[in-house]
């Protein structure tokens, strides 16, 4: 069970903050990173365990709380506003292979708004977070130039 949450989770990092899995790559802490927040669940597991609940249940359980921490995440609120306000520079950055790339950098260039903001799943559709954000994007483009 732990293999394939481990699995599981290392995929969710992947797709949803690869911001966090290249500074661990850096780091050269994947494997420590993985196996430590998989213990901070070993208490929930085995009490899932324990009661005969379905695996399939587990690992959802488990999952939403080893994510808790990685949500919402930045790198897809960013890729959303990139592909709804800034077309032409989101397709061109996709097409051009460089999308993940900017939109790390992005993350790093946006985390003053962020912070300011407290970027939470309650506020993840505040209007004017979204303007900041857009505006913070739109500034680290022209700035690129």
């Amino acid at each position: 069970m732990q293999e394939v949450l481990i699995e599981k989770l290392h995929q969710y990092i992947a797709e949803n903050n690869p911001d966090l899995l290249i500074a661990l790559q850096e780091k050269g802490n994947v494997s420590g990173y993985l196996k430590e927040k998989i213990a901070e669940i070993d208490l929930l597991m085995n009490e899932l365990l324990a009661i005969n609940t379905p695996a399939y249940i587990i690992e959802e359980r488990c999952m939403d709380e080893l994510t808790k921490e990685l949500r919402p995440s930045k790198f897809n609120y960013l890729i959303s506003v990139l592909e709804e306000e800034f077309t032409s520079t989101y397709y061109r950055l996709k097409e051009g292979g460089l999308l993940t790339y900017e939109v790390i950098n992005l993350i790093e260039s946006c985390i003053p708004v962020f912070e300011t903001f407290g970027f939470t799943l309650e506020n993840e559709n505040n209007r004017y977070l979204r303007y900041a954000i857009i505006g913070a994007v739109k500034e680290y483009f022209e700035n690129k130039q």
